[in-house]
């Protein structure tokens, strides 16, 4: 492929619900550009972008695609984006590393929930946008609806360009607002505007000059004036409105049917911006001009675990060039980094290029300290580019390997997998000794672990995670314990008396002394402080960590002969956990404060869903065009929300969650967590 200057560049987004289109759209737009040479399709995995295994079993898009082809003398890196909610990391990091957006919706099933969700991604990183109304072949397919729906969520400016002529199967070509000409047909050939459509015609036509007139203060002077506005003023009115963000096109297309395609990547290619007219937002917020001589920026936006090639980075470059085989600085990490061959990507495929340039995407195997989100530069004039911030995980399942080789292969392919992944985060929770991945949705995981057993030969099974419960003493106590063995030769001799007091809630645990006399030698005093720390990690009611206690040590005895360190300690653990019995225990539970975002029409339902989870909802407060839901609710009855909102509010709610702090469990929820774990006990 050939090199292009920044003017000719063109790195656009495709955005939209799951299952209007993008894939599909894209297949059809590489066909008609020749890259290739028939139509794949989703449903037999087939097509140049979704390759991925996983994306083919569930004929979902999982994984970020770039897929360049040529067009009137400019390259388009089209980023093909997943339009399921789970893999929204994707979406993102496509997003930033374009200039534009297409915003694909469905003529059947009109604005939908994620159509407003990537709508808010383009909006929130400034993208100026081409709608494009696909699947016109389809049955209950409505052109007029779908317009009506697209000006009523996102405003008066998003207008037609074109006309579907006919529609469901009798969809058979377009009629550009602009030309006044019909196009049928796959060729697109050249036919009359049908007689039924020319009312429609004008009417949207006066739409479209009114808001390109709208755009310059004289192309408005001479509309408001009486005069036509020639065919060169509405086509540069209306590349001017695109880029500012004040026309936001309307199209027409059938993927699967080929018709409308050529037309789309006419306007691609007219209307869109280039590299060259946006300036690059560095890490401090300050702005530059991109430049092909400049010293070199590449943001890189996604990395890849290919089990042949190794890691594969994919990167933008945003000034100066990366060539293959050279240096780059890492100025994220401060370090080296050797650059081997560098590829042009077009779904899987890689082809070897020389250099990238300013403007371009490209990528780059087996790089050592560089991670998604980096910047590579040269080290006299490092240039450090933001990247996107991820939402933050809020579902979690605990990992268990199948098998002890499992095991033991499971915190590098873990690793990996988060590299691949930033949304993802993996943790591991002392209290209930599980590995814990956490994501944005089920499905994300579940596509996580099959990916580490077909990449990295580890099978894992998901299971929900258990509770990181606590337990506490209420009223203080004494406690006395006195180890005492007689056996042939040396005995075992340690004694000691504890006082235990409960601590308020998030204190903690103290150990302390107050020995005198030398009834307990100092030097055994740490023993003692062992054993205490052995019997706080199981506690007496369901063996949970004992925390916000207090224990001092003030009396004992030993003999001179027979005591020892073990016996300290031995006896230390005996009399706390005499103690804790005395102490009136209770069960402690983490208690979540959790934001709930959502239209306001479904507050009802989620207030009412929360108070079946024992939460106590703090407030309520709008928040751009949606309801804010403050709550305080129990871990253990949230931890599969995010499946139970996505249910209640048709994927329309999104929620944060936070450990806020740990407080005395129910008594009837004590008796089933202690019958439960006593269950897990006799089972292991």
């Amino acid at each position: 492929m050939a090199e292009y200057g920044l003017e000719n560049i063109r790195n656009l987004a495709l955005l939209s619900h799951n299952g209007a289109g993008k894939t599909s759209l894209t297949e059809a737009i590489l066909f008609d550009a020749k890259v290739i040479n028939r139509l794949g399709k989703v449903d037999d995995g087939s097509s140049t972008s979704d390759y991925d295994p996983a994306e083919q079993k569930r004929n979902i898009s999982i994984n970020l695609s770039i897929l360049p082809y040529e067009w009137q003398s400019n390259k388009i890196n089209l980023i093909d984006t997943p339009g399921y909610p789970d893999f929204v990391g994707e979406v993102k990091s496509g997003i930033r590393v374009s200039e534009g957006a297409i915003i694909v919706v469905c003529a059947a099933s009109g604005v939908e929930v994620g159509t407003e969700q990537v709508w808010g991604y383009a909006e929130e990183a400034g993208l100026p946008r081409l709608i494009v109304i696909n699947k016109m072949d389809r049955e209950n397919a409505n052109f007029s609806r779908s317009v009506a729906e697209i000006q009523s969520r996102f405003g008066r400016q998003c207008l037609p360009i074109q006309l579907p002529i006919g529609a469901a199967s009798s969809f058979e070509g377009v009629v550009d607002l602009l030309t006044l000409k019909g196009y049928t047909g796959t060729s697109a050939t050249e036919d009359e505007i049908p007689e039924s459509l020319q009312s429609e015609v004008e009417s949207y036509r006066e739409k479209l000059i009114e808001g390109i007139a709208e755009v310059d203060d004289a192309l408005i002077e001479k509309y408001l004036g009486g005069e036509e506005l020639s065919q060169e003023e509405m086509v540069a009115g209306l590349r001017q409105g695109v880029v500012t963000g004040k026309v936001i096109p309307i199209l027409v297309t059938s993927a699967t049917k080929n018709i409308g395609i050529g037309l789309l990547m006419d306007a691609i290619s007219n209307y869109t911006p280039s590299p060259a007219e946006r300036e690059i937002v560095l890490a401090d917020d300050s702005t530059m001009k991109p430049s092909q001589e400049g010293p070199l920026a590449a943001l890189v936006f996604k990395t890849s675990a290919d089990p042949y090639v190794g890691k594969l980075t994919y990167f933008r470059v945003y000034n100066g060039m990366l060539s293959s085989n050279s240096q780059a600085w890492n100025t994220t990490q401060g370090e080296n980094e050797r650059i081997g061959q560098l590829f042009v990507l077009r779904g899987k495929n890689q082809e070897p290029a020389t250099q990238i340039t300013a403007g371009d995407i490209g990528a780059v195997a087996k790089l050592n300290v560089t991670a998604t989100g980096d910047t590579l530069g040269t080290r006299d004039k490092p240039l450090k580019i933001a990247f996107v911030s991820f939402p933050a995980p809020v579902f979690s399942e605990a990992v268990y390997p199948k098998t002890k080789a499992d095991l033991d292969k499971l915190g590098a392919s873990l690793a990996k997998l988060v590299e691949e992944d930033p949304t993802l985060q993996v943790r591991r929770d002392t209290t209930t000794n599980e590995t814990i991945m956490s994501g944005l949705g089920d499905t994300q995981l579940e596509v996580a672990a099959e990916k580490m057993e077909r990449k990295f030969s580890v099978s894992v099974n998901l299971e929900t995670p258990k509770v990181p419960y606590k337990e506490t003493i209420t009223a203080p106590t004494k406690a006395e314990y006195k180890h005492k063995k007689q056996t042939g030769g040396h005995g075992q001799y340690g004694h000691v008396l504890l006082e235990l007091e409960p601590l308020p809630r998030g204190t903690g645990r103290e150990f302390g002394s107050r020995v005198v006399g030398g009834t307990i030698p100092k030097n055994y005093i740490p023993a003692v402080e062992k054993g205490f720390n052995e019997a706080v990690e199981d506690g007496v009611l369901a063996h949970y960590p004992v925390d916000d206690i207090k224990v001092t040590v003030y009396d004992g005895s030993y003999h001179p002969v027979d005591s020892s360190e073990i016996c300290f300690k031995i006896a230390g653990a005996g009399a706390m956990k005499q103690g804790l019995a005395d102490g009136q225990p209770v069960l402690l539970e983490p208690i979540m404060d959790i934001k709930v975002r959502a239209p306001e029409e479904y507050t009802g339902d989620i207030i009412g869903d929360l108070n079946t989870k024992r939460a106590q909802v703090q407030g309520m407060n709008p928040e751009n065009g949606v309801n804010v839901i403050d709550a305080q609710v129990p871990l253990a009855e949230v931890l599969r929300y995010s499946i139970a909102l996505k249910s209640i509010t048709q994927g329309k709610g999104t929620f944060t969650m936070e450990l806020s702090h740990y407080q005395e469990v129910p008594p009837a929820v004590t008796q089933k967590v202690i019958t439960a774990k006593q269950a897990e006990k006799e089972k292991a």
